[in-house]
This record gives structure tokens, sequence and C-alpha cells, in this order.
């Protein structure tokens, strides 16, 4: 029997013989192959020693007149550490000793560029209604704590890595993913377009909509866009990363279960065939509960299910719903070309009818 925890590509795999597996793969996943990448025996030991799960796939292109550009791209599900109620830099370098082993068992991978999830030092306080009980955790996006611990392991790794954290710039609050190039050099931020106002996420008490537009970081490795959590519901959102050059668009979320489950894993993988580009989708995991001033308790249960897409529509199995876990892809960039050349969407796209009617 599936436990309430358990993912849907577990049920699957092991309620079908291999020759429906190989058909549902086909149908639901693009590919009949998930085309593993085998993991060295010391990325398994840290991820057992560590307490993550790990996995990793790949996404070929046809071969062609120009090089493979080939990257390799991980993404970061995790749970806090420790209890709501500790001092916050305690919280918060709790999660730092945590991470820092899952960027480094990443690293041993030859992993590129990494993304973090949403607002990743810190419990998701955002349902408590509370604001300045929680301060602490809002930070300068160049210089603060998050940066420079970041920033380190950039320049170590000679990695990309995209941090979402919650932004104080002069008292003012954005959720807003830094991106830091692989030298450890602050490479610019992108601030949440679309805030949720929907029962507990009420996102609008705590922070502005951005004001950065649809940024593309333009890295040694790949041309980077992040989409932050409810983005993902705007179709047009997606569409600017494109319009704007993306080959990889990540989308670093925090949300629960009863917040839209049954269509996470179709949103980004719908922007991935229709943008020809990667997605990377990003969701935390665990239970966090909190202690109102009023003596009231609230908590939140997430269920990660990272996954990414191709942009010819075929897809990874997710990650847990409820572990921590790193999922690594190995993807060649030459794919986006590919795939906007079969479909040519670019061609038959009419923006100038759509700008029109939206005037």
């Amino acid at each position: 029997m599936a436990n309430s925890r358990e993912n849907f590509d577990e049920i699957i795999k092991r309620n079908l013989n291999l020759e429906q597996l190989k058909i549902f793969n086909r149908i639901y996943y693009g590919r009949e192959d998930h085309c593993e990448v085998k993991l060295k025996e010391s990325t398994m030991t840290s991820s057992k020693d560590n307490n993550f799960e790990v996995s990793a796939y790949s996404f070929t292109a046809a071969k062609e007149g120009r090089k493979p550009r080939i990257v390799k791209l991980g993404l970061v599900q995790h749970s806090i550490v420790l209890t709501t109620d500790k001092p916050i830099k305690e919280q918060r370098d709790a999660v730092f000793n945590k991470i820092e082993k899952i960027i480094e068992t990443a690293a041993s991978e030859g992993v590129n560029i990494i993304c973090l999830q949403e607002t990743w030092p810190m419990p998701f306080f955002l349902c408590t209604g509370e604001k300045e009980e929680w301060a602490g955790f809002a930070e300068s996006a160049s210089e603060g704590p998050s940066t420079k611990f970041l920033s380190n392991l950039a320049k170590k790794f000679n990695m990309v890595i995209v941090s979402p954290i919650l932004e104080d710039d002069n008292g003012t609050w954005w959720n807003t993913a830094v991106v830091i190039d692989e030298n450890g050099r602050y490479l610019g931020k992108h601030r949440k377009n679309h805030l949720p106002s929907v029962g507990s996420f009420s996102e609008t008490s705590f922070y502005a909509p951005g004001d950065t537009g649809h940024p593309v970081f333009e890295t040694k490795f790949a041309r980077i866009a992040v989409n932050i959590c409810y983005g993902r519901h705007h179709a047009l959102n997606w569409m600017m990363f494109a319009l704007n050059g993306a080959d990889v668009v990540f989308n670093p979320s925090a949300t629960v279960a009863e917040f839209g489950e049954s269509f996470w894993g179709i949103e980004a993988r719908n922007a991935a065939i229709a943008n020809s580009y990667f997605t990377c989708s990003i969701n935390r995991v665990g239970t966090e509960k909190f202690t109102r001033k009023d003596g009231s308790e609230v908590s939140r249960s997430f269920y990660g299910s990272s996954y990414a897409t191709a942009p010819n529509g075929c897809r990874t199995p997710s990650l847990s719903r409820d572990k921590d876990g790193l999922l690594i892809i190995e993807v060649d960039i030459n794919l986006c070309r590919q795939a906007k050349d079969i479909w040519g969407f670019n061609m038959t796209s009419r923006l100038d009818m759509y700008a029109k009617e939206l005037n």
C-alpha cells in the first residue's frame, strides 16, 4: 500500500511490470528510459551520511554542426533544521551547515549551476501573519549573510548559485533571487513579480511586487532566469523570460499540498514546451510549526517533488515528497534551438496581435 507521503513516481514504478512501465514512461514522461546518470560512490555515501536523496538524469540533443553545449544543473529541496522558536542566527546557521554538505556533493559531480528553494535560509513564516518578529531573516541581496556564505562556495567550486532570499533594501522587503557567478561575485537579482493573496499566503502584507522585470543572466555556462514560486501560474511571466533569451528557467518555490499540488507537475512542464527552454522546479519539504504572539499555533507542510523538464517536453521523475534532496540534470543547451526549429512557436506566435489586444 502507498503511504500518504509517497510520491507518484514510486507508486507507478511499484505497480507496473517492465513493459507496462515503458509504455507509461513514454506517454507520461516523454521517453521510455529516464536516462539515469551513474553517480559516484562518494556521492551515495554523502547522501546517506547527510540524510538526503540524490538522483541524476540526462537530456541529450541530436548531433548537429555545433558542438554539444553540456551543462550540469542542480536542484536542492530541503527542510529547516531547528524549531522556529530558536534564535534566528542559530536557525540560519543550521541551514547553512546542511546546504554546504549538499552543495559539496553537487560540486563533486561537476554541477555547474545550482538553484536553492524559495527563501531557503529560513522557515516560510508568512502563515503566521506576523512580520517584525521575523525581521532578522531579511537581508541585503548583495552583502547579506546568505550571499557571503554562498559566494565562498561558488568560488571554491567554480559554480553559479541561485539563492532565493527575503531581501531587505533600506527597510523595504522583497522576495528575491540572487545570482552569484562562478567567481563568487554578485551577478544580479530578480524580485518576485507576482504575489499571492490566497488563504494564508498573503504575501502582499510582507513585501512588494517585483520591480526588476524579467532579467536573464548571462553566465559562463548558460543564460538563466528565475521565475519565483507563484509566478509559475502566469503564462506571460514564463514567456517574457523566453523573449529575453533564457536557456534555463528555475522555479524555486515554497508550496503546500492544499495550494496546487495537483498542477505542480504541469505548469513548468507546459512552460518548457511553449518556450523551448529547460525548466527546473524546486519545492521545499517538511512541516514548519510556529507559535504566534497570542499563543496560537500554526503549521504548514511542504511536498517537495522537485523535477526538471526539457524543451521537447520530456521530464524527470520527481524527488521525494518528504525528504531533503539533490536532483542533478545533465543537459545539452543545443536542444533549446532544436525544439524551436521543430515546433516553430516563435515563427507562429503572433505577438503583434496579442500586443494590440493587450493595449
